[in-house]
């Protein structure tokens, strides 16, 4: 296994500004910028920042030349490492500026997280201490840690070895992680602790955690304003998790007729929950209606109302006649309370409109008492409007997958929210740069129906420019959600940028497109090489199902990552498949396939899992090959027992899109089509080199 690499910055303050995915990231621009001399210059960045994610639809080259030139450098000088880092903050901190300052989002499930804004909120730390405490009391590993002082930081020591939060996310979405692949040891190895976060991180991103800019070392190193906003999302997942359809077919009484449902089924968790409040308060007679968590919710009337209703058994008439807010808020808390939810949240948290912590707060309430009744009738209706298992499984999968690229849109329908062509073309232009005529794109929301099908003609456009198979799929079907026209769509973006990327990574590949045959090829040589005999003639090869092949293509990676003591026989198929995936996660792997996906051998499932050890694999190859020496003003610390580098999102711009796309899981187009692409290489297959 390769040595984990992490970038020091002598400058404490400039090394806090950034994780230690950007700083590799960076790093890795800045000695590809070296002549033959390993020399940079001031002249050299220009062209390089442009191309920027951060800079690129904000500058032109000139522009950054007179910022940089503006304080009379000579462009002729050399540059270290840390000079440039501090140019790219120079140029950050204008851009911010440039746009009216940052903006700051209610929700830790659309943004990413940034490490600019080092802002810890006490109150939403102290309530996720709470849960924490709550969920994870009686855990065999963890009760002699807990409970948690939420005056202290011992949630971010605790969160430091990586077990609190792989049993964290086990607690939102349960199975997610087998715990057999979590190194639950008192004193873990770097090794071991490594292998826990990047474990964490897949897993993270596998229920639809945003986390992109978030490496393995940051949360080693227990960076507070990341931890926390990783934990809010797992929290917020698990709290939403039953807003739905198909989890609760009561929420059908929120609506009165089919076409009703049809819009409640494409609502995201947020909104149902808003709606299933505003539902309760016109039955209460409270004449306003909630449109957030924040505002709408201050003065605590909202949440005296909905309580009246869910648990009249417990109102007060002195919660409404007071008229100091923050004693209304008290005594709403109170109520609560007694009805058994647990008190997270305090009166200033009310009073002061703190969103997450008042959507947390609503959720619990949903949870405890939904006050919904059952109408039989109703609830066989929405039932038969929710998809098939497989195309559920397929929509969960591509969801996941294009949340997972960091692009600002987030997916909560797949088939209702591509349809204005918009987060399409989004996905195209995170893969392949400068593919989208932005110019000729109409952003959401979209009244006219005829930008919306030119929107989706470009995406068709786009596809046969890449060569792939559009048959009978034109603009309009995307417009009218043809469910099985999109996953096919999408099956070929992805199936495509997986083949190119391995296609890079193999050197000796001599410019030949890589086949699932060549897939096929590199595993089974992979096996043979240990010795072993198992054989699969394909990737719909019924041996597959009972999981051992793949346990001994990982052990082949990496021989210490399976232990073998923990397998079981062949009729416990669904324990190998949870363990497979979750050790792939462990190894490296970012990949959303789920356990029958491996029981029932899905051919495409099976090859995007095949592929993405094949990538892994040959990656770490290509950065032993490749390895740079440290620029000026910097150390690289080698840790001998840390793991590598986990394939996350964005964690290395030469390999992020690697990590987001060597796991690519859907179906609908036939696996063994090839696609061929007509750009130049560097325009397709180099995303990742502008994801920054």
């Amino acid at each position: 296994m390769s040595k984990f690499e992490g970038v020091i910055v002598s400058d404490q303050w400039l090394q806090s500004q950034f994780t230690q995915v950007e700083l590799r990231s960076l790093k890795s621009k800045f000695v590809s910028l070296k002549n033959q001399n390993g020399k940079v210059t001031f002249g050299d960045l220009p062209p390089l920042m442009v191309k920027l994610n951060a800079f690129r639809d904000m500058y032109a080259e000139d522009e950054i030349r007179g910022i940089l030139g503006e304080s009379g450098t000579d462009f002729t000088n050399d540059i270290d490492f840390e000079a440039f880092l501090k140019a790219y903050l120079n140029l950050q901190s204008q851009a911010t500026t440039k746009q009216g300052g940052r903006r700051h989002s209610s929700s830790f499930l659309k943004e990413t997280v940034t490490t600019l804004l080092h802002t810890i909120s006490e109150s939403e730390k102290a309530c996720y201490v709470a849960h924490i405490n709550s969920y994870l009391g009686d855990d065999p590993f963890l009760k002699e840690y807990l409970p948690l002082d939420p005056a202290t930081n011992d949630i971010f020591d605790l969160a430091k070895d990586g077990v609190l939060l792989c049993k964290l996310i086990n607690v939102a979405v349960p199975g997610t992680i087998d715990e057999r692949a979590i190194n639950c040891k008192r004193n873990p190895s770097l090794w071991e602790v490594n292998e826990n976060h990047t474990l964490c991180l897949n897993s993270a991103k596998a229920i639809g955690c945003t986390v992109v800019n978030i490496g393995a070392q940051d949360l080693v190193e227990g960076r507070p304003h990341l931890v926390l906003g990783l934990i809010s999302q797992i929290i917020k997942i698990q709290l939403l998790a039953d807003l739905n359809l198909k989890k609760t077919p009561q929420l059908v009484e929120l609506v009165d007729d089919s076409e009703e449902i049809e819009e409640l089924l494409n609502l995201s968790p947020e909104k149902v929950l808003l709606k299933w409040m505003n539902f309760h308060l016109q039955r209460a007679g409270y004449e306003k209606t909630v449109r957030n968590f924040s505002s709408d919710v201050k003065d605590g009337e909202a949440y005296a109302y909905l309580l009246n209703v869910l648990a009249p058994e417990h109102c007060s008439p002195a919660t409404l006649d007071t008229k100091d807010a923050s004693e209304r808020a008290n005594l709403v808390l109170d109520h609560a309370e007694r009805m058994g939810c647990k008190r997270y949240l305090t009166p200033r948290d009310v009073a002061e409109g703190t969103s997450n912590l008042n959507l947390a707060f609503v959720a619990q309430l949903f949870h405890h008492r939904s006050g919904l009744s059952t109408d039989t009738k109703k609830m066989s209706y929405a039932e038969m409007m929710t998809d098939d298992v497989q195309t559920s499984r397929e929509e969960r999968c591509f969801r996941l997958w294009i949340n997972s690229l960091g692009i600002s849109t987030h997916v909560n329908n797949l088939f209702e929210d591509v349809r204005n062509g918009w987060i399409l073309l989004e996905v195209l232009d995170k893969i392949f740069p400068r593919s989208v005529n932005w110019k000729h794109a109409t952003r959401p929301p979209i009244r006219m129906p005829f930008r919306k099908v030119e929107n989706c003609n470009q995406v068709i456009k786009i596809g046969k420019q890449l060569r792939f198979s559009l048959v009978n799929l034109a603009g309009n079907d995307i417009v009218q959600g043809n469910k099985k026209l999109i996953l096919a769509l999408l099956w070929q973006l992805m199936r495509f940028t997986m083949l190119q990327l391995l296609k890079n990574l193999r050197s000796h590949s001599q410019g030949k497109e890589i086949t699932d045959a060549d897939i096929l090829k590199w595993v089974n040589r992979k096996v043979k090489s240990t010795g072993r005999t198992s054989h699969i003639e394909s990737f719909k090869d019924k041996s597959l199902s009972c999981g051992l092949f793949f346990l001994e293509l990982l052990s082949a990676v990496e021989p210490r990552i399976v232990n073998w003591n923990l397998v079981t026989k062949d009729d416990e198929k669904r324990l190998n498949a949870t363990y497979i995936i979750s050790v792939a996660r462990k190894l490296g792997c970012s990949i959303f396939l789920l356990p029958e996906d491996i029981m029932e051998v899905n051919q495409k499932m099976i090859l995007t899992l095949a592929a993405s050890i094949m990538y892994w694999s040959l990656q770490q190859q290509t950065e032993d090959m490749d390895s740079f020496p440290s620029p000026a003003g910097t150390a690289t610390t080698t840790t001998p027992e840390a793991s590598p580098a986990p394939s996350v999102c964005g964690e290395d711009e030469s390999s992020s899109i690697g990590g987001e796309f060597s796991n690519l899981s859907v179906d609908d187009a036939t696996s063994d089509t090839t696609a061929t692409s007509s750009q130049p290489e560097s325009d397709s297959v180099s995303a990742g080199d502008e994801l920054l």
